[in-house]
């Protein structure tokens, strides 16, 4: 007898839910062809990774189709592996692009960050960036700025005022 065509495989339910799982906590995913890469190089990517909180799975493409919101057969093409995570996805980015330089693999196809679709060439822009560390850096030195730059106004003024008094006194010792 055959099964009924619609009924979905237990084991595809249970990937499907695993994938689900795995992209709704994600705050970004990079999908990337990871053809030609052996063991060893898969290791290394996946323990550097790791570091920053990210992981790296071989997927389905048709079940990761499935999975999004939108569709993404574009992206879906050939051997796809994602890296997803919830950290910094600018230090992810930063390891992958520093990997494929060394080892010209895995190749990045696109991905999603947020929610929203992002190309190749903008994964490889965001290993541009300063890590999310460097950029509050930078907006606390600039949000500080003014206020130190009044502080060192006033502690002038301060000095100037302590320096005509003291002037005043010396004036007045003099003339006694």
């Amino acid at each position: 007898m055959k099964p009924d065509s619609k009924d979905i495989r237990p084991e595809k339910k249970s990937i499907s839910a695993e994938l689900d799982q795995r992209i709704s906590g994600a705050l970004y995913m990079i999908l990337t062809d990871y053809t030609g890469m052996d063991m060893s190089q898969t290791d290394e990517l996946k323990q550097s990774l790791r570091e920053k909180e990210a992981s790296f799975n071989v997927v389905n493409n048709r079940m990761l189709n499935r999975a999004l919101e939108t569709d993404a057969s574009a992206l879906l093409k050939g051997q796809t592996a994602m890296i997803y995570g919830s950290g910094d996805v600018v230090d992810v980015a930063k390891i992958i692009k520093k990997f494929t330089a060394t080892n010209k693999k895995p190749i990045i196809k696109g991905g999603f960050l947020e929610g929203k679709a992002i190309s190749a060439s903008e994964v490889v822009e965001l290993a541009l960036l300063p890590s999310k560390d460097a950029l509050r850096a930078q907006l606390l030195g600039t949000l500080q700025a003014p206020c130190s730059q009044l502080v060192g106004v006033m502690s002038q003024k301060v000095s100037t005022l302590v320096y005509v008094l003291d002037a005043v006194r010396s004036k007045k010792e003099q003339e006694v």
